[in-house]
């Protein structure tokens, strides 16, 4: 698929942009619809008294750049966009709802055109370290839900249960037959374009991505091989799940519970909160033709593990991280700004090879 790099839509929308460079909701209007190749998602901006911290969105902001400011009252945050490349930014906000909620608003904007634009999800998880380490990248084929699903409180598992978890439909954990991914409990598992996340893989599987001292001290309790790795670039699906959960048991939960909805295909590797709303999101707007589920990616970079190391409770663990414990935040901020622009800019320039 190729782009033209510049439309006359795109100069009369520059025209109207001033320093600082802004863009009202009327105006843009007035203008007609503003061209969108890639919209990047990213879920929190870290903001103090009017000042960027950074966060998520910060790194896209002043180094792709997006220098074009574009009120959004609907969503979470205000949206950010470069005229050049026609790359629009969105933060949706942290959790499923939020996230859902803002997706949902920004494929309903009429200032935009998004029918045939590609998403990419930029964020920051938690890694499991039986899968990789802290400070890598997964890009995932599945997106599978946490929060669906039947719970006995630990202290009343059965003694033969391995989890209190069941599936919405099932009253035994694990029970089979799987249940179907869609159904008028909500939707269980998304898969992505298989052949999208293997390009985009294959693109960026030689980034090499930071390493420090902070990173090491934080794997070095872990005895997992992969936890112990360098950051590193692989493919790997997400759980996503409103709870902040951790340890051992609930990892282990984690990485059947990927399995079972996924028939064996899929592999638990990032824990994070809102990929199942935006997938439902635009799984939406695809039926309303607002957006193309085959034409998103879901890039996760992990900040922590998801079971604590040896010699730690899950208790400890939780404890640590809500304390401003050792992590690896800053490094999988700028992780997944390294493996994503590539892509990005890429898609943005002429999309994915052989595109209809």
């Amino acid at each position: 698929m190729s782009f033209a790099r510049t439309t006359p839509l795109v100069l009369a929308t520059c025209a109207i942009f001033s320093s600082p460079l802004l863009v009202s909701s009327a105006v843009a209007e007035d203008a007609g619809t503003i061209p969108v190749r890639v919209v990047v998602v990213t879920t929190f901006e870290i903001e103090q008294n009017g000042q960027d911290q950074g966060g998520e969105f910060q790194a896209w902001t002043d180094q792709y750049p997006l220098p074009v400011h574009i009120p959004f009252p609907q969503g979470y945050h205000e949206l950010r966009y470069n005229p050049a490349d026609q790359v629009l930014g969105i933060v949706t906000g942290e959790g499923t709802a939020r996230a859902s909620a803002s997706i949902t608003a920004l494929g309903h904007d009429p200032r935009f055109d998004l029918s045939h634009a590609y998403w990419v999800v930029a964020a920051i998880a938690g890694i499991d370290p039986n899968i990789a380490s802290v400070g890598s990248a997964a890009w995932a084929h599945y997106v599978v839900d946490g929060d669906l699903a039947h719970e006995i409180d630990a202290r009343e598992i059965p003694p033969d249960w391995s989890t209190g978890y069941t599936p919405l439909g099932r009253y035994l954990p694990y029970q089979l037959p799987v249940p179907p991914a869609s159904s008028i409990n909500g939707q269980n598992v998304y898969a992505l374009n298989a052949r999208l996340v293997d390009w985009a893989y294959d693109l960026t599987r030689g980034v090499v991505l930071p390493d420090d001292a902070t990173l090491q001290q934080v794997r070095a309790p872990y005895t997992q091989p992969a936890a112990k790795l360098p950051p590193f670039v692989l493919e790997g699906d997400d759980l996503a799940a409103s709870t902040f959960w951790v340890g051992d048991l609930l990892n282990a939960w984690a990485e059947n519970w990927v399995s079972y909805w996924t028939n064996g295909r899929g592999t638990f590797a990032t824990s994070l909160e809102e990929d199942a709303g935006i997938m439902q999101a635009i799984t939406f707007l695809g039926q309303a033709h607002r957006a193309d589920p085959a034409r998103v990616l879901i890039l996760r970079t992990a900040s922590d593990y998801t079971a604590q190391p040896p010699g730690m409770t899950a208790a400890d663990q939780l404890k640590a991280d809500e304390a401003g414990g050792l992590s690896g935040f800053v490094e999988s901020l700028a992780s997944a700004y390294a493996v994503a622009s590539p892509v990005v800019r890429r898609l943005a320039a002429q999309g994915m090879p052989d595109d209809p």
